[in-house]
């Protein structure tokens, strides 16, 4: 089966888990902000790229909670999202996805169907079947990373949480030489928890009324870093986390200013893919890096009848 016919396949089994249509499978609820992205002098001697090697670039930052449901609340702990797209010069744009989970779930677009069959509800509970989902698990042991997310405290406010990108990208400097990198997404004044027993007092739309808050009080900045492959570093499994120890660079800051209001308003359709590259990037052979993009097209064709250019 090609990847546009598994991905419809893939994108009928997110939709029945969550029962929503014509929004995101995934990250249905989320907030659009306006920002400006500001490469760093060390961003170009590993990358060619234009928005890397340039002056300040317009930018929207878009925040997620992770489930295809609009009424998702702040309680469950469940990976919250960060969505970058830079504006380049030339008129196009490149992206960066990431979310708060330390990795991915699955290695492939086959096991991550299997992820969401695991997932689906029980009729009498309304929950997934505990022994689906443990018999995945023990099918599937690389799981336990990304899943672990459930354990911890979850995040105080988008703007406090640190967001990972999971694939890696192979970066390109002037004269052709490949660095293979992986981008993160951290908070300029650091990361904030809250306990869950605190964090389940909040209201369903905790995150985007905090959100609207602190960028009406202050601009908020985010930095772009790369951690660098080392020896031996798998370069196309998003369930494996690379050492802590790994080099890591500062290549841009991410400010973000306020509310967005010029995108997503009036059947306006905006797509954050990370599969969206320029010049001085290029994709690694992650497969679930590659498939998304026929995922993420069938998903805008749902809800908006379009499949993106």
């Amino acid at each position: 089966m090609d990847d546009e016919a598994f991905a419809k396949d893939v994108i009928d089994a997110v939709v029945r888990e969550s029962g929503a249509t014509g929004l995101r499978a995934l990250h249905a609820k989320g907030t659009l902000c306006a920002a400006t992205f500001t490469p760093t002098p060390a961003a170009a001697s590993l990358s060619r790229a234009a928005h890397l090697t340039g002056g300040p670039r317009r930018a929207h930052v878009r925040f997620s909670n992770g489930s295809g449901v609009v009424g998702a609340d702040y309680a469950p702990r469940e990976g919250r999202g960060m969505a970058l797209k830079i504006y380049l010069p030339d008129g196009m744009t490149t992206d960066v996805v990431a979310v708060t989970l330390p990795a991915f779930f699955v290695r492939t677009p086959e096991a991550f169907m299997e992820f969401v069959h695991a997932r689906q509800a029980d009729p009498a509970t309304g929950e997934p079947d505990p022994d689906a989902v443990n018999k995945f698990i023990g099918e599937h042991p690389e799981s336990l990373t990304a899943l672990g997310v459930v354990f911890a405290d979850p995040t105080d406010s988008y703007l406090t949480a640190a967001y990972n990108a999971l694939h890696t990208y192979l970066f390109e400097d002037a004269a052709g030489h490949s660095t293979p990198i992986r981008y993160h997404l951290e908070p300029a004044g650091g990361v904030v928890t809250v306990p869950a027993d605190e964090a389940a007092q909040r209201g369903p739309d905790h995150l985007q009324t905090d959100l609207a808050e602190r960028l009406a009080a202050r601009p908020v900045v985010f930095d772009l870093v790369v951690s660098i492959a080392g020896d031996g570093d798998p370069l196309d499994d998003p369930t494996a986390v690379w050492p802590e120890d790994r080099s890591r660079t500062v290549i841009g800051h991410v400010e973000i200013t306020g509310i967005a209001t010029d995108r997503e308003r009036d059947g306006d359709v905006l797509v954050f893919d990370p599969t969206r590259i320029t010049d001085g990037i290029a994709l690694s052979d992650d497969p679930i890096l590659r498939f998304r993009r026929a995922a993420y097209s069938e998903s805008v064709l749902r809800r908006s009848g379009l499949r993106p250019g």
